[in-house]
């Protein structure tokens, strides 16, 4: 099994920065895709960013520019650099990755999340 741990959340002002991280434990080696997602109060949750283990990248239109999502395979961690931060940022963030499992079966694993508060 794999188990997912964010840390790195807070409250900042806006145009602050933020680095949340990501640090996964338990059979790290069947782990494919990792990513943020977020979610505020009233709304559905909603990708941020994800990276494959090779490196690829994508992003939601509404972070470009301002956040970007690096992995450290060795160290089994994924990492969420927040840059020109808005109010409208402000959600819980949780931490996902895609396991492969056998005969090829992927499932979604999740970290607890944590809260990220983006005052105006």
């Amino acid at each position: 099994q794999v188990q997912l741990a964010e840390s790195g959340g807070g409250l900042v002002q806006a145009g602050g920065s933020l680095r949340l991280s990501c640090a996964a434990s338990g059979r790290t080696g069947s782990i494919n895709a990792m990513g943020w997602y977020r979610q505020a109060p009233g709304k559905q949750r909603e990708l941020v960013a994800t990276i494959t283990s090779e490196g690829t990248t994508n992003y939601a239109d509404f972070v470009k520019g301002r956040f970007t999502i690096s992995r450290d395979n060795a160290k089994n961690t994924v990492y969420l650099q927040m840059n020109s931060l808005k109010p409208e940022d402000t959600a819980v963030y949780y931490c996902n990755a895609v396991v492969t499992a056998i005969l090829s079966i992927k499932y979604d694993r999740w970290g607890q999340g944590t809260q990220v508060t983006v005052s105006s």
